[in-house]
């Protein structure tokens, strides 16, 4: 049996295993060699689990557009990142247009609200754009074809904004009501970081009851398995698409709006680092699975936050946090080695692989 399974590896599948167990063996040995360490407090664990959910509610919802995209064109929309910048770079002014009136102040819930419709119509609008200008005409050539598109597309609307807004950063303002903490007996939680997680939580809840029990979803998810089969049986192929664009354009936008509110400022580039994060989390979860973008980014988000201080603090690394990113995408490669499909993807059919 085991010469059988021998036969069957090859050097690259016996190369990335390897590779996979020595990164295991360093979290395992890293952790413990951190914890044994008792630099870190319960009060710091549970405020890097804190942010973590925080900024992986806001990947979550990021990777919900790129997931849903491939569910029903099978393309990455790597123009995703600058819908996702485009919607609170806009209503940063609006933001600071109503801070300027005295209005936030005196209204901040209105005023809130006013700046999500804001980022979230904004982004709606350039995701169908998007769609209707660049992929749709290329619904039918090559994969090679639409993928080109949008990292052209990706950089087209970067440098659009950086002409209509300028390449410098922009401040939103502060929000009395957003600011401070709440006291949790002995734990400390933001408020700012607390209304992203419930928030995001809201919207990510609501996205996925509209996608499994409204009949816009059900159309959507028959689009996802079979264009033609749907169009025979009534269904308005395009307008689904579209209506895909519009959830995802909506979810980034008002990703958009949160990830400001906690970063408090905007530029043109804002959207890059995001965009790959989620991408990556959209990777984690299962690509093309709505509930598994939700998981794979708050995954990603706590893996982040946690794992420089716990895996690398106590090898003696000078910087840990440094090296985020890394970690992230490190744990992409893990999950791609073990479970090639993602958190809770599922292998795909032949038609559509």
């Amino acid at each position: 049996m085991l010469r059988r399974v021998l036969e069957r590896l090859s050097l690259t599948d016996i190369f990335m295993w390897l590779t996979g167990g020595a990164v295991v063996a360093v979290i395992v040995v890293g952790s413990a060699a951190t914890l044994s360490m008792g630099k870190y407090s319960g009060r710091h664990w549970f405020d890097f689990i804190i942010f973590g959910l925080a900024q992986g509610s806001i990947y979550g919802l990021i990777a919900l557009g790129y997931t849903m995209v491939y569910g029903i064109l099978r393309m990455i929309n790597f123009a995703h990142s600058e819908v996702f910048m485009s919607g609170p770079f806009t209503a940063c002014y609006v933001a600071m247009a109503l801070s300027q009136s005295g209005f936030l102040e005196s209204q901040p819930i209105l005023s809130l609200a006013i700046i999500f419709m804001v980022a979230m119509a904004v982004s709606t609008v350039i995701a169908v754009l998007l769609e209707r200008i660049a992929y749709r005409p290329l619904r039918a050539a090559p994969r090679l074809v639409p993928l080109i598109t949008a990292i052209g597309a990706s950089f087209f609307l970067q440098y659009t904004f950086r002409g209509l807004y300028g390449s410098g950063f922009q401040a939103y303002p502060d929000i009395r009501m957003l600011q401070g903490a709440w006291l949790l007996g002995p734990l400390r939680v933001l408020k700012i970081q607390a209304v992203v997680i419930l928030a995001a939580a809201l919207l990510m809840a609501g996205l996925y009851l509209f996608v499994q029990r409204t009949r816009i979803g059900k159309a959507i998810r028959a689009v996802s398995e079979d264009k033609e089969i749907a169009a025979l049986m009534g269904i308005d192929v395009d307008g689904m698409i579209v209506r895909t664009f519009v959830i995802g354009g909506m979810s980034a936008g008002a990703a958009g709006v949160l990830y400001a509110l906690m970063y408090r400022q905007v530029h043109f580039f804002m959207g890059f680092i995001p965009g790959i994060k989620a991408f990556t989390a959209a990777v984690l979860g299962g690509i093309g699975n709505i509930p598994g973008a939700m998981l794979g980014g708050v995954f990603l988000g706590l893996f982040e936050s946690l794992g420089p201080n716990l895996f690398l603090d106590g090898l003696g690394v000078p910087s840990p946090n440094q090296l985020k990113d890394a970690i992230a995408f490190i744990m992409l490669v893990l999950v791609l080695i073990f479970r090639p499909t993602g958190i809770l993807g599922e292998r795909l059919a032949e038609k559509k692989a």
